[in-house]
This record gives C-alpha cells, sequence and structure tokens, in this order.
C-alpha cells in the first residue's frame, strides 16, 4: 500500500515539474509565481484527502484471546489485572490483557499505524477517542450464552453487540449519523470466538451438560449455526471488513496438557479433534455467508495452523518450548492461574505460551505477522495487507 501512494506522488511531483516549465514559457513571473502556489495547495489537499481516507476504526469483539482489559470492570474471576500480566507493556503494569505484553489486537493496530484501541467499558473512551474503534471482547465467552457461566459477570457475545449499538449512538452525537455510519462501515473489524465453547462448557467436566445433549460432531455443527447468526448480527450492525478467526490447537496448550496429564507433551487427542472438525466447517460456512452477501465481508484466519507452527517446532521460531507456560504452576506450568505467587520465566520471548492458555507477546507477534501477509493457507480468501491495499482503491 505504501509503494502505490509513493508512485502516486512521484507521477504528481513530475507533473508539477511539467507544469513549472509550461508557466516559465508562458507567463510573467506573477503568474509563475500564482500557477505554482496553486499546484502546491492542490498537493497539499490531495495528501491530506489521503490520509484522511486511510484512518480506519478497529472493533474488536471475542474472548480472553483479544480482551485489552474489559474485564477489569467487572465483578468476575476471568481477569488479568495483577501482576505479573503486563510484564513486559510499555507501563509494565498489568492491564488486563491476558499477555506479558501487547496482545494481537495490539499488535495489529500498531503494524496497520492505528492508535490501539480502548476497551468499551474504561472512562477514557471518550470525545475523539471514539474515532479510533472500540474493544468489546470479554474473557470466558463464547459462542453459546452458557458457555462460561462459571465466571460470573462476563460480556456475552449478544451483549457485546448491544454495547457496540450503544458505541454508535455514541458515535453519531458525536459526528452525527451519516459520518458513524461511514466509520462503521469503513471500519476493520476482529472477532475471536469458538475456543471457550469447547474447554469452558463441552470439555469443562466429564458429562458436560452439552456433552450429554451433543455428540461432538453434533455439536460442532451447532455451533457454526450459531456463529453463522453472530456473524449475520455483525454485518447487519454495519460490520463490512471482518476477521474471523478460528480456534487454536485446544489439546495443546500448557492447561490442557496438565489438565490431563500428558506423560511427554503430546497433544490431547480429543481437543485435537473438535478443532479439526471446527475449523474446516468454519471455512465452509463464511464462504457460504459470503457469497449470499456477494462480497467478501467475512476473512478466514487459520489460527490452528498460524499456533501449529511454532508448537510443533518451537526452536524454528526461537522458543525453548511450547509446552510449558512461563506463568503458572504444576506440571507444564499449566494449573490454575497466573499469579504473583507462580512460577515466572525471565525471558518470555524463549516461550510459546505466556500463561497456561494464552501466547506470550512474541508468539502473538508471529500470528499476526500471518494475518497481515500470510498465503491463503493461513488468510482466507486474502490476507490483511491485501484487505488494507484494495480498501485503499475504493
Amino acid at each position: 500500500m505504501h509503494l502505490r501512494i509513493i508512485k502516486k506522488y512521484i507521477t504528481l511531483d513530475t507533473h508539477t515539474h511539467t507544469l513549472i516549465h509550461k508557466y516559465k514559457a508562458m507567463a510573467s513571473s506573477y503568474v509563475f509565481g500564482v500557477a505554482i502556489s496553486i499546484v502546491v495547495v492542490a498537493l497539499c489537499s490531495s495528501s491530506a484527502a489521503s490520509a484522511q481516507q486511510h484512518t480506519r476504526a478497529f472493533f474488536v469483539f471475542g474472548d480472553s484471546l483479544v480482551d485489552s482489559g474489559n474485564n477489569d470492570f467487572l465483578a468476575t474471576t476471568a481477569r488479568a489485572d495483577a501482576p505479573p500480566y503486563g510484564i513486559d507493556y510499555p507501563t509494565h503494569r498489568p492491564t488486563g490483557r491476558f499477555s506479558n505484553g501487547l496482545n494481537i489486537p495490539d499488535l495489529i493496530s500498531l503494524d496497520l499505524g492505528l492508535e490501539p484501541t480502548l476497551p468499551y467499558l474504561s472512562p477514557l473512551l471518550v470525545g475523539e477517542k471514539l474515532l479510533v474503534g472500540a474493544n468489546f471482547a470479554s474473557a470466558g465467552i463464547g459462542i453459546l450464552n452458557d458457555t462460561g457461566f462459571q465466571f460470573l459477570h462476563i460480556i456475552h457475545i449478544q451483549k457485546q453487540f448491544k454495547l457496540f449499538k450503544d458505541y454508535q449512538k455514541r458515535l453519531s452525537a458525536h459526528i452525527g449519523s451519516e459520518g458513524a455510519r461511514r466509520v462503521v462501515n469503513g471500519a476493520l473489524v476482529l472477532i475471536t470466538l469458538g475456543g471457550n465453547d469447547f474447554v469452558n462448557n463441552y470439555y469443562l467436566v466429564p458429562y458436560s451438560a452439552r456433552s450429554r445433549q451433543f455428540s461432538l460432531p453434533d455439536y460442532v455443527h451447532y455451533l457454526i449455526s450459531e456463529y453463522r447468526k453472530v456473524l449475520r448480527k455483525l454485518y447487519d450492525l454495519g460490520g463490512r471488513r471482518v476477521l474471523v478467526t478460528g480456534t487454536g490447537p485446544m489439546g495443546c496448550v500448557p492447561a490442557e496438557l496438565a489438565l490431563r496429564r500428558s506423560t511427554n507433551g503430546d497433544c490431547d487427542v480429543e481437543l485435537q479433534r473438535a478443532a479439526n472438525l471446527f475449523n474446516p466447517q468454519l471455512v465452509q460456512m463464511i464462504n457460504g455467508l459470503n457469497q449470499e452477501l456477494g462480497s467478501n465481508v467475512f476473512i478466514a484466519a487459520n489460527a490452528y495452523q498460524m499456533h501449529m507452527d511454532f508448537v510443533s517446532n518451537p526452536r524454528a521460531y526461537g522458543f525453548v518450548t511450547s509446552k510449558i507456560a512461563c506463568c503458572g504452576q504444576g506440571p507444564y506450568n499449566g494449573i490454575g492461574l497466573c499469579t504473583p505467587t507462580s512460577n515466572l520465566c525471565p525471558n518470555r520471548d524463549l516461550y510459546a505460551f505466556w500463561d497456561p492458555f494464552h501466547p506470550s507477546e512474541r508468539a502473538s507477534r508471529i500470528i499476526v505477522q500471518q494475518i497481515l501477509r500470510g498465503s491463503t493457507e493461513y488468510m482466507h480468501p486474502m490476507n490483511l495487507t491485501t484487505i488494507m491495499a484494495l480498501d485503499s482503491m475504493t
């Protein structure tokens, strides 16, 4: 995208040079000076319009993988508001992100030159900050409303959408309804759901209510049908460019290795089976929804493969392990939460997992690079860099 813009201005500069010689030959010095002023003003106006066109809001929905601190404002056990969370964040303090530092939405914003989005519940999200977008994600939630019930007060996806409606009303009051519509329609959206519907619902306890209600294939089919309704609702609320991540390799996270008493660090077969059933059907559903809408509104991000690259070969990516969490306790540091009394590795960059469930900042950077520039194996039908380039032309 940057190369295209540079070429545009090279062309303008050449054209300007030609105009200068033309005016030298045809006009007095006064007329020539006026002409140069007009050209300079035109170029400056074009630059300002281009900058305005490429400013883009960013909205985030989903669970703890993308929560930037909403749960800090809620009475819930699903929170990351105590050290050592945030140890590598610029402030070196907990922020509500389930990371040692920046999370996936932060890193996307950083690469695109956007200001990081604030949690919607933050009192700082007022005035001009509304134009940046907002993060509505809440740790513990899933596609289904009964997922995460054990965490008490969390913002389920339908409530996140209700807050999105409230946001749009606030934005309309700030810039007018037509301006608000343009901001929302022109925004980039990220939604991350699904993992909790397995680890914190179907497989939460032996003989869970959902596992008694559905066989695994039937449960996956049900989840996909419910997720389709979620995505369609997001479109109806104005989302026009939506990145949809599948589940990661759920059976390989340190929490599951510990819970299922892996003796050699092998991933849990049943949870891996669930991921391998869910993710292809998610892509199929997205393809069908895009066909129905007549546009590539929804972009599928293959989070499973993005994770498996460094889970299966950590040393190739500079990690010493992808089985043991940096922060935790018990086998694989996978028991319980990351707390001030937990084991803590001295160098977070050497660990693929920060805590029993979530990637380290460095692992998140690898994931985001695939979101931005990955092949169709990782991003279907196109990566985020291609999306941004195409959208800059409209």
